[in-house]
This record gives C-alpha cells, structure tokens and sequence, in this order.
C-alpha cells in the first residue's frame, strides 16, 4: 500500500462511517499509529492492513482509492460518447466520489451540466452549474469562473428566475473584463448578460451590451458572431426596431452555413422564425419558410427541445395564418409531454393557448389562464410578457364589459 494515497483513503472510510480514530484503532492500535497511517507519515505494515480492513468490514482492495480511478474512466468516457446511460454514471460519481482534484470535478460537472441544458433539464442543470461555480470560485482561475458564471446565468434565465439571472450575469461580464479575457469569454457573458437585460425589460441597457457585442465579434464568421447578430436582433425586435432586426438576423443567417454548426444552424433559424412572427406586422410568410427550411433538419439532428421548438413556433404560426383550430391542436398534442422549452417560450405558449381558448368558446377557463399567465409574469420581471397577457386579457374583457 503506498502513501499518502492509502492515508487518504482511510481517512475517508473512517469519517464515511463516522467513526473517531480512536473507535477506529480499537485495542489493536495505538492512535497515534493511526493518526500516522492517516498522515502518510508512515507506510502501513500488513497485519495494520488486515485489522483496519476488519475493523471498517471491508475487504482489503478497498484501501486502492477505486473511486478516482472510476471518475476519470467515467469522465473520459462521457466526454466522447454523448450517452445519457454515461452521463448519468458520471453524475453519480460526482455525488459519491471521493475525488479531491477539483479541476477534475469542475469538469465533471461542467460536463453533465451541458449535456443536461441541451436536453432541456434545466432544473437538473441548475445543480451542477451551482457547484461548477463554486469550484472555479475556489480555483480563482478568471476564465473558468467567467465560464460557469455565464452558463449558470443562462440557465436560471431559462427557468424564469430573471432577477437571479441578471445578478450572475453581470458578474460574469464584469469578470471578463477586468481579467481582460478573450473575445470569446468576453462574448458569451456579454450574450448573456444581453438577454437577461431585454428580459428584465432593461431595453436601453441590452441596446447598449448589444452594440458592444458587435464590436467585440468584429467580422468573426462563426458561431459566436451569428449569436451576436441573433442577441442584438433580438433586442430590436423588443424596441420596435423591426427593419434592424431583420438585417441583423439576415446577417446571422449569413454567418454560419449548416456545414459548419448543423444545431445552431438549426437554432438560428428557428429563432429567425420566432423573431419574424414577434414584428409588427407579423412577417408571417418569412416564418413559414424558415419553417419549411428547417423541419427536415429537426427531423434529421433535432434534440427534443428543439423539436419542441418547432411544434411551438408551428402553433403560432398556424394563429396567424387562420388556423386556430390547427394551432389548438398543436399544443393540446405538445402537453401530452413533459415541456422542457425555455420557460419565456412556455409562457408564450400557455398565453397563445388562452387566446385561443377564448376563441373557441372556453371563456372562463381562457381568461383565468391569461390571469394566471400576467400576474406570474409580472411576479419574474418578464415586463414584455406580463404587459403582453395583461394586453389580452382586457381586451377579452371589453365584450363582455359591453355587454352587461
């Protein structure tokens, strides 16, 4: 058995089982041998082996430290295989492994965590990006605490939590300039920090982020110059800018072919759609051809968020064209399932699903349920969707106030 591992190892066992070194080392072993073996100080002799693995039950092999072993297979092995029966080991191993390498452990959890936001698990997410924070914390290295600040932000943005999102976010950004990062950390916490602004209805300030995005990506033709183009589209959509809007997602589009990234080409043009249908007026006939563009590719390499995705923006698009009843369908089909689409576009659904339950003649019920949707989003600061519901629900309102 050779130290300091084995020291290290025992130590563990021992608190894992809760036991002080004394009710350890028994009358068979001095405490001070133990606190010792503990130490590394000294190299166990067999016979202390076999009485401290009779002591703790155990058979000797487990003094050989297999957990470290176990994560770095289990970590080697998910990195290259995106296997959810992998990524669950992995997840386990970090509940249970005694590992102390923390880089490791930031990338574990680094690791499980997108594998987990690109299934759309954004409350199992939550967790491992809280602890990947924590580590990168504790490490004090700027790009991987950027980095974790960055993802942590995005995903509590995707639960609705925006007030706790913003926070991260500006911390993150924050972060990344006053360690003077590159343009790519720089970037992702600007893209951050710029759709939790436009969704806490801090318009003036995502503008301004917006525009110093562009900068920062300059004439990049990749992933991140598409999603600043895609931020910055955004934005505009928000203030009424639709003409700027429309340029700034053509020249997104223009930026990434499907050769080059197939899923954010996919997700750029699926956001195009979206942002198309938010105009005023709704340029409803660019939405179906994104649509069209895009379907088989969803079909091919979607994930299940994205095929949802497609269902959402499918009922929507199905609204505007005079096909309520379509529309209708869509979502009573897309709620057979668990949900795992951002939580801003569920609330765009539900709200689209109360209109056209009033619509349909299911008043009460559509009203209560644009109620519901207002006043939960007024609670999250979701300004634009709050004003959105609160918009409908009067004006589902004025028949019947006129009619009474």
């Amino acid at each position: 058995m050779q130290q300091p591992q084995f020291g290290r190892r025992l130590r563990q066992l021992r608190t894992e089982r809760g036991l002080s070194q004394s009710a350890l080392a028994g009358d068979g072993m001095s405490t001070g041998y133990l606190s010792r073996l503990e130490s590394g100080a000294r190299k166990p002799t067999e016979r202390a082996v076999d009485y401290l693995a009779e002591r703790l039950g155990i058979d000797r092999g487990a003094f050989e430290e297999p957990s470290k072993k176990s994560f770095l297979q289990a970590l080697t092995i998910a990195a290259s295989a995106n296997s959810e029966e992998f990524n669950d080991e992995l997840s386990e191993l970090l509940e249970s492994s005694g590992v102390e390498d923390p880089v490791l452990r930031w990338h574990g959890f680094w690791l499980v965590a997108q594998r987990r936001l690109q299934q759309g698990r954004h409350d199992e997410a939550r967790g491992h990006l809280e602890e990947a924070v924590r580590i990168a914390d504790d490490l004090d290295i700027p790009e991987l605490r950027c980095r974790a600040q960055t993802q942590f932000a995005r995903c509590l943005r995707s639960l609705g939590e925006v007030s706790a999102a913003l926070a991260v976010a500006e911390q993150a950004y924050r972060l990344s300039r006053a360690a003077d990062l590159s343009a790519q950390e720089v970037g992702a916490a600007l893209l951050a920090l710029i759709s939790c602004e436009a969704e806490a209805g801090r318009l003036p300030d995502a503008r301004a982020h917006s525009e110093e995005l562009l900068e920062v990506v300059g004439d990049r033709a990749d992933a991140l110059g598409a999603e600043a183009h895609w931020a910055s589209a955004t934005v505009r959509v928000r203030q009424g800018d639709y003409e700027g809007a429309q340029q700034l997602l053509g020249q997104a589009l223009d930026r990434l072919s499907s050769h080059e990234n197939l899923l954010l080409w996919v997700r750029l043009r699926l956001a195009a759609a979206s942002l198309s249908l938010q105009s005023h007026p709704p340029l409803v006939e660019r939405a179906a051809e994104l649509l069209a563009e895009v379907e088989p590719a969803v079909a091919l390499v979607g994930t299940e968020v994205s095929r949802q995705e497609l269902a959402t923006l499918k009922a929507h698009l199905a609204q505007h064209q005079g096909r309520p009843d379509e529309a209708l369908r869509i979502i009573r089909e897309m709620r057979k399932e668990p949900l795992l689409i951002t939580h801003r576009d569920l609330i765009r659904l539900r709200i689209l699903e109360a209109q056209l339950m009033i619509g349909s003649g299911e008043v009460a019920e559509g009203v209560q349920q644009l109620r519901q949707l207002a006043e939960e989003a007024q609670r999250e600061a979701n300004i634009d969707l709050a004003a959105e519901a609160w918009r409908l629900l009067a004006q589902s309102l004025t028949p019947q106030a006129a009619g009474s």
